[in-house]
């Protein structure tokens, strides 16, 4: 059986664990994304900086 999705369709995560892990490894991610040579002094690091302090301050309400 096939599924197909919508465009722009969201998907939220579960709670628990598995929602903890997911918003941990973005976290990681894009904490390594902005520490990344290539986009320091950019937008585009700056971004990636802001998407994971956003995503730290959901983990601390989490916890």
């Amino acid at each position: 059986m096939k599924q197909y999705c919508k465009v722009g369709a969201v998907t939220p995560i579960t709670s628990g664990n598995q929602a903890v892990a997911a918003l941990k490894f973005r976290y990681q991610d894009f904490i390594a994304k902005a520490a990344d040579a290539t986009y320091i002094d950019t937008n585009l690091g700056e971004f990636f900086k802001r998407k994971a302090q956003e995503i730290k301050k959901v983990l601390e309400n989490l916890a």
